[in-house]
């Protein structure tokens, strides 16, 4: 795959993460490190805990998975994924968790190629569709994913569109 955006265009490597490749491990964690520092992933570092832990947590869960984008050798992006279930549709459903692209390398359609794996993924474990949460003052991340296909999700509109909440546990 290229990036027929970019003047400067790079061969792009899309490939489904393996989480016992050490390079794939490290670029796993350096990608969400600089996506949780960015203003959009809440602008904190990883904690040293989850840099220690994280890949080995995903590899020991079947329902999980990553999508990684390489340029060149270096890692650019990033997508964790991780399997649910729609007991409407009693088959299961995968949740895009992070979408991470290097500011270096947005707006080059790298974060699209990377969703197009991670749908391809899905439709192989059966999935009835993919779910993602994006902040609304994210607007060129909103136009990626209505782009790509994603819209607001709602089941009658007289009741609204969904919303979403978290309740910290810990």
């Amino acid at each position: 795959m290229t990036d027929s955006i970019s003047s400067t265009v790079l061969p792009l490597r899309i490939c489904r993460a393996d989480y016992h490749d050490p390079v794939h491990a490290d670029a796993l964690v350096h990608l969400l490190d600089a996506y949780a520092q960015d203003p959009a992933g809440g602008g904190e570092a990883l904690s040293e805990f989850a840099k220690t832990h994280l890949v080995a947590a995903l590899a020991a869960r079947p329902q999980a998975f990553s999508v990684l984008a390489f340029a060149g050798g270096q890692a650019v992006g990033l997508v964790n994924c991780i399997e649910g279930f729609s007991t409407f549709a009693c088959r299961p459903l995968v949740n895009i968790h992070d979408v991470a692209v290097l500011a270096s390398h947005r707006g080059q359609r790298v974060a699209g190629q990377m969703l197009a794996l991670a749908e391809t993924i899905a439709r192989e474990r059966g999935a009835c569709k993919l779910t993602l949460e994006v902040l609304a003052g994210n607007a060129s991340a909103v136009r990626l994913y209505e782009r790509v296909g994603f819209a607001g999700y709602q089941l009658d509109p007289a009741m609204g569109r969904a919303q979403f909440y978290q309740k910290w546990l810990a």
